[in-house]
């Protein structure tokens, strides 16, 4: 692992733009169940993606509902790793720096990371259904209805992103902005099979930014890493941070 992070600094040393990817695998060492994992015995007899769709919503909104707020309860519970906080550390060193991550936990926002795209939402965040008006987590409604609504009318959901849905434009909109001038690009703990996301770093790529891939196990992406890092996000990423510290200094 050491050569692969020596390469690793080689490349993102001498870079004055730098975006970080991060994907499921980072929130998984903190003892997150990736999404599919994620129900519960109580929730077996359900399948993941009618409880993150508009039209199972629709269909039974207090089940998502209380889904949500088992899910939210379990991942509030968890703490950021050494990995987040390695990112976090990586921001300033940078004289541009975008984090964009698929989870959906804050993780990274509570380990001091400070300018992200959250591609995919963020479960301590609500909106309402029909018009997406934004519901600061400590305005919810206590009426007791499940789920509450919006003063609009709308019944109020997680601001996450579902299956079928649209990412956010003005979230694209700032990550490929960040993609087409960054000149690295770090892609941790990801299974490069979701799309948009997946195409992030193939987007740096092709406008000259070099790779480098930090997990555990081979992805798709691994064959365009200019470095394949074989770890996980905690081992490698502060050691990779403490050895590039060392090496912008000079």
């Amino acid at each position: 692992m050491m050569d692969s992070i020596d390469k690793a600094v080689e490349l993102l040393a001498p870079a004055n733009k730098l975006v970080v990817t991060t994907g499921a695998g980072m929130s998984k060492e903190s003892g997150i169940p990736t999404f599919r994992d994620a129900p519960s015995a109580l929730w077996a007899n359900f399948n993941p993606e009618e409880l993150a769709t508009p039209e199972g919503f629709r269909r039974d909104p207090p089940l998502v509902w209380k889904w949500y707020v088992e899910r939210r309860d379990m991942i509030g519970q968890a703490k950021p790793h050494p990995g987040h906080f390695a990112v976090a550390d990586l921001e300033p060193m940078y004289d541009e720096f975008l984090l964009l991550t698929q989870n959906i936990d804050n993780l990274h926002r509570r380990a001091g990371s400070q300018n992200i795209v959250e591609v995919h939402g963020n479960i301590f965040r609500y909106k309402c259904f029909d018009n997406n008006h934004p519901v600061p987590a400590g305005e919810l409604p206590v009426s007791g209805e499940v789920p509450p609504r919006c003063h609009c009318g709308s019944m109020i959901r997680p601001d996450v992103v579902w299956f079928g849905e649209m990412l956010d434009q003005d979230d694209l909109d700032r990550a490929f902005a960040g993609l087409s001038s960054c000149e690295a690009i770090l892609v941790v703990g990801t299974s490069g099979l979701v799309y948009p996301a997946a195409g992030f770093p193939h987007a740096a790529r092709s406008m000259g930014a070099t790779v480098v891939e930090v997990n555990p196990e081979k992805t798709p992406i691994t064959d365009l890493a200019d470095v394949f890092v074989e770890s996980p996000a905690g081992e490698a990423l502060p050691l990779l941070v403490e050895r590039l510290r060392e090496a912008r200094k000079r």
